[in-house]
Order: structure tokens, then sequence, then C-alpha cells
């Protein structure tokens, strides 16, 4: 899939790799409309092509009483309005059948998380609704069997698929990025690595999934290194007190270096192709 094709992407022409970034979760709009002001702010600078992320609702949750949304037409109507607000496109992961359709609505891509990309009703309401469906490499999954889960979307009438690898389980409470995978899967459809998931340590005694954020520009930079066409990294103003997954998220006050950072990087790989 040509990255072209998502509605209000920007700076195509950079040759740059593209970003998905933004919270976890959509915790309120101040929240939402600082951090996408900060990060378009950047984007733009560096010329890189920008799409914010915001989950609207969390489901999955190793504790029943995790914070899991501020309410799905609240949230979705932010995600809205920072579309509209800083003329970039939106993405969402969606858990239900019925999410497909609502959240089509408000955002520009579609996105089935890691744990859901087996089921094949999700994924193929994503593809039927036509938006852009970005699918999450299963952390149980090889790099090999992405495939098939792209030609769900792709035999549902929509070629607009995009895969993001968000490592390997690695025992109980680790994960790893085989990064081997990159151009195996970059076969199929654009990939994408999800920097900050793959440093998650989930599966704590404390039901509170850790992280280890300090290695996110090591990562980061091996996927550049490795021809990935774009990042995943969530990003958050205050990571110690956000309401979901914010022992790995970076901060955003760092942000800004190590997109710099990774640029030099793209443009060095750039001239080696």
């Amino acid at each position: 899939m040509n990255i072209a094709s998502i509605p209000k992407i920007k700076h195509i022409e950079s040759g740059n790799f593209f970003l998905l970034a933004g919270p976890c979760a959509i915790e309120g709009e101040e929240m939402a409309m600082r951090i996408a002001e900060r990060v378009v702010a950047i984007t733009d600078s560096l010329k890189i092509p920008y799409i914010f992320k915001g989950s609207f609702k969390k489901a999955n949750r190793s504790r029943v009483d995790s914070f899991t949304g501020i309410g799905d037409e609240k949230a979705l109507e932010i995600l809205r309005k920072v579309g509209e607000q800083f003329d970039v496109p939106t993405v969402t992961d969606i858990h239900e059948v019925s999410d497909a359709a609502k959240a089509a609505n408000y955002v520009d891509v579609l996105q089935i998380p890691a744990f859901l990309v087996r089921q094949t009703d999700l994924v193929v309401a994503a593809a039927k609704t036509g938006k852009v469906v970005n699918l999450k490499k299963g952390q149980f999954m090889s790099a090999e069997s992405m495939q098939h889960a792209v030609k769900k979307v792709t035999d549902s009438g929509n070629d607009k698929v995009m895969i993001t690898d968000r490592g390997t389980m690695f025992g109980y409470q680790d994960m790893i990025v085989d990064f081997r995978g990159i151009p195996t899967m970059r076969q199929y459809a654009t990939t994408i690595l999800d920097v900050t998931h793959s440093l998650q340590q989930p599966n704590q005694t404390s039901g509170v999934t850790g992280g280890r954020p300090e290695m996110i520009e090591t990562i980061a930079r091996a996927g550049i290194a490795s021809g990935v066409d774009g990042l995943f990294i969530e990003t958050h103003f205050d990571p110690a007190n956000a309401k979901s997954d914010g022992a790995n998220m970076l901060h955003l006050d760092y942000l800004e270096h190590v997109l710099s950072n990774l640029t030099a990087i793209r443009k060095v790989v750039n001239t080696l192709q």
C-alpha cells in the first residue's frame, strides 16, 4: 500500500519513514490536543509523514479495575477533533465487529490489536469499511503467518492494508523483536515497527504491565536500519501518571531528539538502496 492513499498525510516527498504516534489511550481532550500539537510541530519540522494515534477504549486489560476509557463516543469525537484541528490522519484500534463501522465514522485508519489479528470477522469488518487497516502482528505469530491476515483484508476488496510488528513473546514477561521479520512482512504489505509495545514486560504480578523505555531509541534505530517503512511510538507528557501503558511510553520531551536521530539514519539508509 502506498501511504499517499491515507487521507491528509503530508511530507510523502521527503523519503522519510512515517510515524504513528500519540498516547496509549484518549484520557481527555486537553491531553490529546497537547500531545498532537507538539508531535505535529516536530514532524512538520523534520518532514515526517504523521498519523495521530489514540485508543478510544482499552479492552485488553490485566485487571478488571484498569482504565478502559472515558466513553466511546466522547473519545472518538476527540480523535475527530484532533484530525480536523491539526489536519492530520488519525488511527485507533477496534476490538469488536461493531466497533469497525462506528470508529470508521471518526478516524482514517482502523487498527486490529495483536491479540485479535486472527479474528476473521473483526478483520473483515474493518476491511469492509474501506478504511486503511493496520494489522498488528500477534505476539504468538511468525512474520510469515501475517500474509494470511493481509489476504483476509484484500480478499474483502480492500487493498489498503499495513502490518505492524510489536514483538514476540519471550518467556512469560518479556518481548523481543526479530528483525528478520521486517523484510519478510514487507513482501506482504507496508510494514511498521511498534517500538514502545515491543518493550513491554507483560504479566507482572502486580497486574500492571511493565516496560523498558530506555531502549526505545535502540529498537527504533535498528528498525530504521532494517528498512522498516514506518514507526509506531506511544508518547505522553507525563508517562508516570498516564492511565494506560505508562511504563513503556516515550516522554514527549524526548521525542524530537529521538526522531532527529532516526531521520539522520533514514537518510543514510536511503543512500544504500
